[in-house]
Order: C-alpha cells, then structure tokens, then sequence
C-alpha cells in the first residue's frame, strides 16, 4: 500500500525567469544568423525547463511520477518546478458532496423500502486514492450504495412488528447515521478518502406496501389514542363515584353505580355527540 509523500519543491519563479532569458538568447541567436545554436537552446528550454513548471492552487494537490515511480505528492499552493519529466496529476482536496441515488431494498424484517443517503467526503491521502484503486470516484459510488444496502438490512423501518428494537431506520436518525459513517470510513479508507459526514436524506416503504403500511399506521394511532381516552375516562368515572359517594349527594346500590359507570363511559368514550334522555319518573323508573 503506497504511503503519502509531501514534497516541497523549489520556487518557479527563478525556473521561469531563466527560462525567458533561454528563450531570448534563442530569439538572438537566429537574429545574428547562428540557427543550430538558436534550435538546440530552444529545443532544451521547451524540452527540459518549461514543461518542469506548475501551478498549484489551494486545495488541490499533483501527485508526481517518476517513469512509473511514486515520487511525491505536492500540496502548497504556488509556483513550483519539478523535473520535467516527471507525470503530473491533478488531484482536488476539496469536499465534495454524493448524493446517493434512491435504492430499493429489504429491511431486517424483509420489508421492501427506498433508502438513499448524502456523503460528504474528502481525499486525505493522495496516494491511496490514485495508486490503490482503479476510479476513486466510481469507487467511493459503489462502496456507499454498498453500505446504505447493509445498513438497510440490519435495521428494521420501524418498531411496530419488532416493538424490541431499540434502533430503526425511521426514529434512530442520529444513531443510524453516526453507523453509516463509521462503515463508510472504514470502507473508503482503502482509498485514502475522509468521510466527513454521511445522513439518509430518503426514506419510505416501497411503493407496493406503502398503502398498507399507512392503513396500518393509523390503526396503530386510532388504538394508541382510544387507549389513552379509555383511560381518561376511567380515572374520570372513579372521581364521579368517589365525590358523589363523600357528599353524599345520592346513594346508589350496585346495579345501579354499573349502570352509571356504562351510560358515563359510553358519554367519554364515544367518538360522537351524544343524546341525553330526560328521566321525569322516580329514581328506579
């Protein structure tokens, strides 16, 4: 695995001012009818001094060659001359961003769902990602479409058919993208390449169950909500008894506290108005 070498190299300035003084004596020399010395003066100054020059701009590095030796990485912005025949590739240490495309997969209760993430990365360490795989970029694509699949399937999308599982896709955000990236570090280290963040920027059931996984929802927030009503209601009807029975205000038997007890529950927990009945008779008709 080839290593990292940062390389300083001299200044262009001095390269580039000899290499205008070549270039002008090869202009005299053809002046004063001396073409060969005039050809051969040209000839090194474009060969051997020009193509040494290179620029480099902030947060970009040229990684260096040597007839197919590594010899160094330059990353200090400037004007710099290197040996000539060296080969020159550019590389941004800019972050970047990967907006993963939307993936069809199976969560860990063999749901099928739709699963795309964001990654934010940078390359660290130009070597790796130019020696140790063929396209950083087709590489660091296909690793992270690898890792959203694997992390897809040892999650389930929620908690309602495994109510056990402390971590799902839907409401463990944090803790799901915190995994995702720890796995995309270690794959893309390979390559020399920083994860610097990675979030699910999608997320919904597959388009062939997501209307019974809807229907299923809101039966879940109907039973949820008639749960906590009921009881509401009971505490509700205690407290009616409770106070009726200390004050004293009427004294009923069993059948009757039952009765009660019903015709109160059916007034809480009723999903509509209801209608009162007016008793003008005796207490027991």
């Amino acid at each position: 695995m080839y290593q990292e070498k940062i390389i300083t190299p001299p200044s262009g300035y001095l390269a580039f001012v000899l290499f205008l003084l070549l270039l002008g004596g090869s202009a005299f020399a053809f002046a004063t009818h001396h073409p060969v010395i005039g050809a051969v003066v040209l000839v090194l100054n474009l060969i051997l001094l020009a193509p040494g020059l290179i620029i480099n701009n902030p947060n970009d590095a040229k990684v260096l060659t040597l007839f197919g030796k590594y010899v160094g990485t330059v990353k200090t912005d400037g004007f710099f001359w290197v040996n000539p025949l060296t080969v020159k590739k550019k590389v941004s240490l800019k972050a970047r961003n990967l907006n993963g495309h939307q993936i069809k997969v199976n969560d860990k209760l063999g749901n099928p769902i739709e699963i795309a993430a964001v990654v934010v990365w940078q390359i660290r360490e130009t070597a790796k990602a130019m020696f140790a795989v063929e396209d950083y970029l087709q590489y660091v694509t296909i690793q992270s479409e690898a890792a959203v699949r694997h992390l897809a399937n040892i999650f389930p999308y929620d908690n309602f058919e495994d109510e056990e599982a402390t971590i799902t896709l839907k409401d463990g955000a944090d803790k799901v993208s915190s995994l995702l990236e720890s796995e995309l570090s270690e794959r893309l280290s390979r390559a020399g390449i920083e994860v610097i963040e990675a979030r699910i920027s999608h997320l919904a059931y597959a388009q062939e169950i997501a209307s019974a996984m809807l229907q299923r929802q809101q039966a879940t927030a109907v039973i949820a909500a008639r749960k906590l009503i009921v009881e509401g209601a009971v505490g509700m009807v205690e407290m009616a008894l409770d106070r009726l029975s200390a004050k004293n205000i009427v004294e009923l038997d069993e059948e009757r506290k039952a009765a009660m007890v019903s015709n109160l529950l059916v007034v809480l927990c009723g999903d509509r108005n209801v209608q009162p009945v007016v008793n003008t008779g005796t207490l027991y008709s």
